[in-house]
């Protein structure tokens, strides 16, 4: 990642008070960008700011529907990282209410739906670039985690549908989604990965090893401001990340 390789452009992040966001709009601020942090922890985002002099905070919620269209409105952005989503509830199929299984609908899909939606209505400028962020879980399921991996599916779609509007009304702003494998590097992943482990009868660490390199919020971090750097008419959309980096999704046959 090349120092100042994003100085003078304007980034926003969804989601940044902790694990991806926060280490995306840590990256961001590395590459010389310009970065406003969203979120609803106010104290993890001073903490944030406290440690990157430069950056901005934004305590909001970003399911509400007001909030994408008041922040982008004040703050224009050439680059918009949608990373923000719920913690599932881990537990079998047949031990979820209808309430805990829609968590992710009522968050994940929510924000990026809202916040994919403003990017166009607006519209962002000509050359921008929103990143969207899904799960592995969208490609493999997550039997224990309710509808999480259907809502991620849906922001995987969301994230496609828009970039079929931006090329048809000449728009100019790429659209990419980028689908991270479970690691035990966030609060979020290492949820799951206590979940899963019980569930197979093994240690933590094991089912952590056995998963490979970890995705951290520094990888994550990197991939974003890679992403942010491609030119608009760079062929890949969707890209899987590993502990190794990224890679471009391969449509099934």
């Amino acid at each position: 990642m090349m120092q100042n390789s994003l100085k003078g452009q304007k980034a926003i992040v969804v989601g940044a008070s902790r694990g991806f966001g926060r280490g995306i709009a840590e990256a961001f601020g590395r590459a010389g960008a310009e970065v406003l942090a969203v979120g609803r922890d106010g104290a993890a985002l001073a903490e944030l700011a406290r440690g990157h002099p430069g950056l901005q905070v934004e305590i909001a919620d970003a399911a509400d529907p007001s909030t994408a269209r008041q922040v982008l409105d004040r703050h224009p952005a050439r680059i918009l990282a949608v990373v923000a989503g719920a913690t599932p509830v881990h537990r079998p199929l047949h031990h979820h209410t209808w309430e805990t299984f829609s968590t992710n609908w009522h968050a994940d899909v929510r924000i990026a739906f809202q916040w994919v939606g403003e990017a166009l209505r607006l519209p962002l400028a000509p050359g921008s670039v929103v990143i969207v962020m899904s799960s592995g879980a969208a490609l493999v399921g997550s039997p224990l985690s309710g509808g999480y991996a259907g809502a991620k599916a849906t922001v995987r779609f969301i994230s496609a549908y828009a970039a079929q509007e931006s090329e048809q009304a000449g728009l100019g702003i790429t659209f990419k989604v980028v689908l991270p494998r479970l690691s035990p590097a966030t609060d979020l992943g290492r949820t799951a990965v206590a979940a899963y482990a019980a569930r197979a009868g093994m240690s933590e660490e094991r089912f952590s090893a056995d998963l490979g390199p970890a995705v951290t919020p520094e990888v994550a971090g990197a991939a974003f401001v890679r992403l942010a750097l491609l030119e608009a008419g760079d062929e890949a959309r969707e890209f899987t990340l590993t502990g190794a980096g990224l890679l471009p999704l391969v449509p099934a046959a």
